[in-house]
């Protein structure tokens, strides 16, 4: 049976890229029209963006990624605009343009990346509101602003990339609010500086900005986004205690970012909570196995390390895939990448004690604000399950709270509300977060639809 990689990104073109190297033909799906990922996403067919306007700096890695996947279409099978909605024993259940799949593996490695973490505020349901990388996904892959009059929300190293690229592209950049005190990311100077061009990269950005007179406000309480059937504005209050507000007709907010791991969740791999990055990940050695037999994990699926990272990771585990299969494996490229994914790990590390997960922000939203869109569940509704039901019946675990209240049982199956859910049921519970566990992933892992049956 064939190597199956789920995810065409950084981490999926290295890994295909060994794999096709050592004579094998890997099945590579990716639920985008092409490879290259959210980060190196590719433009539509028609579109006449040059790669230094539409990657910035990042402009020769995206093509290096686009150059090699191209140079391996030949020798992979790949299949494009094709959801994996689910993990069995061997099989990759999957869906593209309606027809149903399984496709059978010896061993999988699923490079499927991460996604915005969303804490809910007031208002943060208008139309109008994105997550960061939504709004970059705009900007890349259709070509167009989300607004025109638009305020960065959040924090983390995504935040203020995003407002740049933006800024770059034309559009009015109204505000960049970072919930981190500058103080916070000072501390960190010394683990930040190791990570060499990308750390000047964000000073740059940061720069640019300010140079350009893009408002910045740093250690920044976000209070709400208002507006009558559409965002019209959003307030924060400042260090100082101070409240402010700006006109906007958009918003694009995310608090870091979190891995896609679903369908390492459905094959049975166990979890780990990491403090530093605060977020669940599923259990691997460095290089890339887990304790499921057959299943290799790379790129931010498996923990936030970013594209370079991802990169190296997604190699790394396909010389694993090849050592499982009793194929040769090359020392030198495995002590090299093994070196390369160490190394990076200390930057890693400071970075996400630059940018915390704002946690008390999430545990402390206010009782009528909407936290599980998908079913409309408020954190008051979740807070009185916990004191009523959770209180006396314990383990005080996050499922429960889904069987009591309906949070986490949407469309989204808890991959946007769930990690807040967590921080409030733990708050309520006086508990740490870790110790309410984390949404159990369920098939399937995104909407998939449903076709009406052919007239007999």
């Amino acid at each position: 049976m064939s190597v199956v990689i789920v995810g065409a990104g950084p981490a999926g073109t290295r890994a295909a890229e060994v794999l096709t190297g050592a004579g094998l033909r890997p099945t590579v799906i990716d639920e985008a029209p092409d490879n290259g990922g959210r980060i190196y996403q590719r433009q539509p067919a028609g579109f006449q963006r040059v790669a230094r306007v539409l990657y910035g700096f990042e402009a020769d890695k995206a093509r290096a990624i686009h150059e090699t996947f191209d140079r391996l279409r030949a020798s992979i099978d790949f299949r494009p605009r094709t959801l994996a909605w689910n993990l069995r024993p061997g099989l990759i259940d999957t869906i593209c343009d309606g027809k149903a799949r399984a496709i059978p593996f010896a061993q999988t490695i699923l490079c499927t990346g991460a996604m915005d973490r969303v804490i809910p505020l007031p208002g943060w349901t208008l139309p109008g509101v994105f997550t960061l990388g939504g709004a970059q996904i705009s900007l890349k892959a259709q070509g167009c602003a989300i607004g025109t009059r638009v305020a960065f929300l959040g924090t983390g190293p995504l935040l203020y990339l995003v407002a740049y690229q933006y800024a770059r592209a034309g559009a009015h950049v109204a505000a960049v609010l970072d919930t981190t005190a500058f103080a916070r990311k000072a501390a960190q100077a010394f683990g930040l500086a190791r990570g060499g061009a990308t750390f000047v990269k964000g000073l740059y950005y940061i720069a640019w900005l300010r140079a350009h007179g893009v408002p910045i406000a740093e250690g920044v309480t976000p209070l709400a986004i208002r507006g009558e059937g559409q965002v019209q504005s959003v307030s924060w209050r400042d260090a100082r205690g101070t409240t402010h507000e700006v006109a906007v007709d958009a918003v694009a907010l995310g608090f870091g970012l979190r891995p896609e791991a679903q369908l390492a969740d459905l094959a049975g791999v166990p979890f780990d909570f990491d403090p530093v990055q605060h977020n669940w990940v599923p259990r691997k050695d460095p290089s890339g196995k887990t304790p499921v037999a057959g299943v290799f994990l790379a790129g931010d699926g498996s923990g936030i390390r970013g594209a370079d990272l991802a990169e190296a990771a997604g190699a790394r585990a396909a010389w694993s895939v090849l050592a499982a299969r009793g194929l040769a494996v090359d020392a030198g490229a495995v002590a090299r990448l093994d070196a390369q994914l160490a190394a990076g790990a200390a930057f890693r590390a400071a970075l996400e004690r630059a940018f915390p997960f704002p946690a008390k922000l999430a545990a402390g939203m206010a009782d009528d604000t909407i936290l599980c869109r998908c079913e409309a569940i408020t954190a008051g509704e979740l807070r009185a399950a916990a004191n009523e039901t959770l209180a006396t019946l314990p383990p005080p675990e996050v499922n429960r709270a889904k069987a009591l209240t309906r949070v986490g049982m949407g469309r989204c199956q808890g991959r946007v509300c769930g990690a807040a859910a967590a921080e409030v049921l733990a708050s309520t519970l006086s508990c740490p977060v870790e110790e309410v566990g984390r949404l159990r992933g369920q098939p399937p892992v995104k909407p998939i639809p449903i076709l009406p049956a052919e007239a007999a």
